[in-house]
C-alpha cells in the first residue's frame, strides 16, 4: 500500500472524473423529460446545496475518523458500537448496497461511451435483426453496443490490475481534457443560445400520460436525476487510505465538487437553449446533437470525441472505486475476507474480478433495449442504493457532534451539527422523492438487501477468527 499513494491532483481528478461522467452527456435529455426550465433550475439549486452539505460531512469525517476509510457506507458499523451483531450487519448491508450501486454506476458510464461511439460508427444504431434467440430478436446495433461495452470494461480491468498510480494518472489526463473541452462548450453555447428553444421559463410540464405536473412534483422528479450528477463526490474519501496526506481528501472533495457543479449547471441549462424541447427529449446523444446544431457535423464529431475521452477516464475511476469499496470493507471486518486479497501492485484482485463480472451481467441490458432506456433505469436504482450510505454518513456526523468523539475539549461543534442536520434532511428528502416510483424504489431496495444471502458467510468467518 505504501508504494501506491496518490496526491491531491489525482484525488481531485477521481472526484471530478467520477462525477462528470455519463451524467453530463445524458442528463439534459433526462431533465427535459421530467421538468420545465424552472423546475430544472430549482432542482439544481436544491441538489447543489444538499450535495455541498454532504461533501462537508465527508471531509469532516475523513479528518475526525481517519482510521475509517473506504467510503460513506463504512460508518454504518459505527452506529452500533455496543452491539457487535448490529454493527457487523449494518456495516455489511450498507457496504453491499453501496458496492452494487458503484457497479451500476460504471455500467451507466460504459453504456454512454457506446452511445457516443455510435457517432463515428453508424452501424451501432442499426435496427436490422442480426440473429434470433428463441423469441428475442438481436439487432445489429444492440449487439455491437454489447461488444464495445464489454471490450471497454475488460480493457479497463487489465489497466487497473497494473496499479492505482498509473491508472490514476491516465484518469487525471482524461479529466483535464474534459474540463477544458466542456468549458469551451459552455463558451460556444453562450453565444449560440436561443431563448425561443426554451419557451416560457415556467411553462406547464406534461407527463407521458398527458397530465400537467406541478412545479414541486417536477423538482421532486428531478431530484433523483440531478443527484446522479454528483454521485462520486465521495470518491476521494473512498481512497483515503491511499492518500499521501489526509487533508488532501477534504480539499479534493470540495474542489472537485465546485468544478463539477459549474460544468453541470452551465451545460444542462445552456443545452436547453440549443435544441427545441421535443428534440432534446428524444435525443440519444444530446450534447452531440446540440453542438451539431451550432457548428454543423464537425461540431458533433468534436464533441463526441471529447465525450469518448471523458468517458474512458470516468470508466477508469469508477472501476477503481467499485473494487476499492469491498476491499476496504473487508479490511474493516464487515465484508468477506477474501476481498482483502491484493496482487503485487497492491490492487484488490478478487474485488476487481467480481465487480467487473457483475458489471458484465448488467451490460446485457444493452442487448434488448436502447442506450437511453438502459441509462435511465440504471441511474435510478443506483442513486437510491447510494442514498442509504449518504444518510448514514450524515447521521454518524450528528452522533459525533452529540458525543464529542473526535473533537477537542473546547472545540465548537455547532457548525458541524448544523451541516449534519441539513445533510440528513436532504438525504431523507431525496429518498422520499425516489419512492414516488415504487417499481424503481423496489429495485433499489432489492439491490441493498440482496446481499443478505451472503451474510451467514461473514458471520462464519468472524466466528472462525474468534476461535
Amino acid at each position: 500500500m505504501s508504494q501506491n499513494r496518490v496526491g491531491f491532483w489525482i484525488l481531485t481528478a477521481l472526484v471530478v472524473g467520477n462525477m462528470v461522467g455519463s451524467g453530463i452527456f445524458m442528463l439534459p435529455r433526462s431533465l427535459a423529460e421530467v421538468s420545465n426550465p424552472a423546475g430544472t433550475v430549482l432542482a439544481w439549486g436544491v441538489t447543489g446545496f444538499g450535495v455541498l452539505m454532504l461533501a462537508l460531512v465527508f471531509g469532516n469525517l475523513a479528518l475526525r475518523k481517519p482510521e475509517l476509510s473506504g467510503g460513506p457506507q463504512i460508518y454504518a458499523k459505527e452506529l452500533f458500537p455496543n452491539n457487535p451483531v448490529l454493527s457487523v450487519l449494518s456495516g455489511f448491508m450498507s457496504s453491499w448496497g453501496y458496492w452494487v450501486g458503484n457497479v451500476a454506476g460504471f455500467v451507466a458510464v460504459i453504456t454512454t461511451f457506446s452511445s457516443y461511439l455510435s457517432t463515428f460508427i453508424p452501424a451501432m444504431k442499426s435496427e436490422a435483426v442480426w440473429f434470433t434467440i428463441g423469441s428475442l430478436d438481436i439487432k445489429t446495433g444492440n449487439a455491437l453496443n454489447f461488444i464495445v461495452c464489454s471490450l471497454l470494461l475488460w480493457g479497463t480491468h487489465a489497466l487497473a490490475l497494473r496499479g492505482i498510480e498509473g491508472a490514476g494518472k491516465m484518469n487525471l489526463l482524461a479529466t483535464a481534457t474534459k474540463v477544458i473541452g466542456f468549458a469551451l462548450f459552455i463558451v460556444i453555447a453562450l453565444f449560440a443560445f436561443q431563448e425561443a428553444n426554451i419557451g416560457p421559463f415556467a411553462a406547464p410540464h406534461v407527463d407521458a400520460d398527458g397530465q400537467t405536473v406541478s412545479l414541486l412534483s417536477q423538482v421532486n422528479g428531478a431530484a433523483v436525476v440531478t443527484l446522479w450528477a454528483f454521485i462520486g463526490v465521495e470518491s476521494a474519501m473512498v481512497f483515503a487510505a491511499r492518500a499521501k496526506r489526509k487533508q488532501d481528501v477534504s480539499r479534493a472533495t470540495m474542489v472537485g465538487l465546485l468544478i463539477a457543479l459549474a460544468l453541470y449547471v452551465g451545460i444542462s441549462i445552456l443545452t436547453m437553449g440549443l435544441l427545441p424541447g421535443d428534440q432534446l427529449q428524444q435525443s440519444q446523444n444530446p450534447l452531440v446533437d446540440a453542438m451539431s446544431a451550432v457548428l454543423g457535423p464537425i461540431g458533433g464529431y468534436l464533441l463526441a470525441g471529447l465525450g469518448l475521452i471523458s468517458l474512458i477516464g470516468s470508466t477508469i475511476g469508477w472501476v477503481l472505486l467499485s473494487a476499492e469499496v469491498p476491499y476496504e470493507a473487508a479490511r474493516q471486518g464487515v465484508f468477506l475476507r477474501p476481498f482483502r486479497n491484493v496482487n503485487g501492485k497492491g490492487m484488490p484482485r478478487l474485488s476487481l474480478w467480481i465487480s467487473n463480472g457483475l458489471g458484465q451481467l448488467l451490460i446485457f441490458s444493452t442487448i434488448s433495449g436502447s442506450i437511453s432506456q438502459a441509462f435511465d433505469f440504471i441511474i435510478a436504482i443506483a442513486t437510491l442504493a447510494y442514498l442509504v450510505p449518504y444518510l448514514i454518513s450524515a447521521v454518524y456526523q450528528l452522533r459525533l457532534v452529540v458525543t464529542g468523539e473526535g473533537y477537542g475539549a473546547n472545540e465548537s461543534r455547532v457548525r458541524d451539527g448544523i451541516i449534519g442536520v441539513l445533510a440528513t434532511v436532504y438525504s431523507v428528502w431525496v429518498i422520499y422523492a425516489g419512492t414516488a416510483d415504487w417499481k424503481t424504489f423496489g429495485f433499489g431496495v432489492l439491490m441493498i438487501v440482496s446481499g443478505i444471502v451472503f451474510y451467514p458467510l461473514l458471520l462464519k468467518q468472524l466466528r472462525v477468527k474468534r476461535v
